[in-house]
């Protein structure tokens, strides 16, 4: 048997249990406000996002990027989705998605986008997301979870990317995406944020977060802290980028370049300016 067809074998399993999951029971009204819902929203997607110009930051770091390479559990905050759709739209990333009525219209929206769902969430059908999510792991595919969705509290990590860390062995990666210019949903708990249409977007991706799979409960809580701590940094500094200067801008790409390109850079820099390089 040929990687291709366990691979589709795999994907078929994770989503016979993604299937088997319950969804919420919705009344006459809900099942009507699904499909408008969901227009409406993948249509504002494709109307602003191809409009979007994006600078990553930690380039090297997302390993999510590369065709082929090592899959990887994303994590990110619940308040940068909408860019985070566009930009990792066709990739085929598989989502964690909530079974209640939000998580119904924002399934029809994402898989339009290319991504691929398991639902579930930390309250309703955690359990059953998180093998879903393994399997798609095993099958080759990045999978990536709201950190903080799909209720909050804002900013306050669950543990589920550590957890599927340590089951699989793979590699945590953490980004947050800034928008210049924006709407932000002040009364949602999330503070949702809407860029503008032409709006410029930075994405800061931190150096991935590995998981040993015989971690006990004192290695999963200080990687459960690692990767709190990761997505505050990102966060703190793509939400404040473009309220730096440009030589503050300029210090910032090259302390995130990979650190070989960074040193030869400097080393171009230096041999331009007449002097030796350390």
């Amino acid at each position: 048997m040929d990687n291709a067809t366990q691979s589709n074998r795999a994907v078929a399993a994770a989503n016979a249990q993604t299937h088997a999951i319950r969804l919420q029971r919705l009344s006459l009204w809900r099942r009507i406000e699904l499909p408008v819902i969901a227009w409406s929203v993948y249509g504002i997607l494709r109307l602003i996002g191809p409009t979007l110009r994006t600078e990553v930051i930690g380039v090297h770091n997302a390993i999510q990027i590369p065709r082929g390479g090592e899959p990887a559990i994303g994590a990110f905050w619940h308040r940068c989705i909408f860019p985070a759709a566009w930009i990792w739209r066709n990739r085929g990333i598989v989502v964690l998605n909530t079974v209640n009525f939000d998580g119904q219209w924002t399934r029809r929206v994402i898989e339009r986008l290319g991504f691929r769902t398991a639902q579930g969430s930390s309250t309703r059908g955690g359990i059953e997301g998180l093998t879903a999510m393994t399997t798609h792991l095993e099958a080759g595919h990045h999978v990536a979870f709201t950190i903080d969705g799909p209720r909050g509290p804002r900013y306050v990590a669950k543990p589920g990317p550590v957890i599927l860390a340590r089951r699989t062995g793979r590699p945590i990666s953490v980004f947050h995406i800034g928008v210049e210019r924006g709407h932000t949903f002040k009364k949602a708990w999330d503070l949702f944020c809407v860029p503008y249409p032409f709006s410029r977007t930075v994405m800061f991706v931190a150096p991935p977060i590995r998981v040993p799979s015989d971690a006990d409960n004192s290695t999963i809580k200080r990687k459960q802290e690692e990767m709190q701590a990761a997505l505050e940094r990102v966060r703190d500094l793509a939400e404040s980028w473009f309220h730096l200067s440009a030589e503050e801008q300029d210090q910032l790409r090259d302390q995130w370049r990979e650190p070989r390109l960074a040193a030869s850079l400097r080393t171009i820099a230096a041999s331009r300016s007449g002097l030796q390089a350390p």
